[in-house]
């Protein structure tokens, strides 16, 4: 598939304004769907604007298009971090490239920053994305039960992991399927 993380480039304004609010993609973040109003040209430049504030943030290119973005949130004292990443073009949806995306951060996470752990939040109803980070190794370390309150209802979060040894014993099988196929 080949998706690139990279920094915010102009033409990525136009590619996130034309995808607009999408109610799911809303619902899969936590945010409030019952009202949603329309993507402003202001809302997509501070949309990329923070990307491009912040260090370990990237906008993802497939295809030519800007179609999401990936960030790490690294607190160095612990060697760990955050993951987070949201495709918000629906027409690439259910393809793999959060699989893909999630492989390449997770790369630099352990291979370049030399971080110990990578974790994340996810809501109990995302079960796509659930599955995407159990096929990177991500392992389920518990739930915060009822904690955030999203539409007037009280949803679950999902606690997941993985450590670097983790990742390099699955790095390291899939290099030897690789060059074994």
């Amino acid at each position: 598939m080949k998706t690139l993380l990279r920094k915010p480039i102009e033409n990525d304004l136009n590619d996130f304004f034309k995808c607009g609010r999408n109610k799911e993609l809303t619902r899969m973040y936590g945010g409030d769907t019952r009202d949603l109003q329309p993507l402003t040209m202001k809302d997509a430049r501070i949309f990329i604007e923070n990307i491009l504030s912040n260090k370990l943030e990237w906008c993802v290119e497939y295809a030519g298009r800007c179609i999401g973005q990936a960030r790490l949130t690294v607190s160095e004292d612990d060697y760990r971090a955050r993951y987070a990443v949201g495709l918000f073009d629906p027409s690439v949806w259910g393809i793999g490239l959060g699989t893909e995306i999630t492989q390449l951060v997770l790369q630099y996470a352990f291979e370049e920053l030399q971080l110990h752990r990578v974790d994340l939040r996810v809501l109990a109803y995302n079960h796509r994305a659930i599955a995407c980070y159990e096929k990177c190794g991500f392992v389920k370390e518990g739930v915060e039960r009822e904690g955030a309150y999203i539409e007037d209802k009280f949803q679950t979060d999902v606690m997941m992991s993985i450590l670097d040894r983790e990742y390099h014993v699955l790095r390291d099988n899939f290099v030897r399927m690789d060059v074994t196929n």
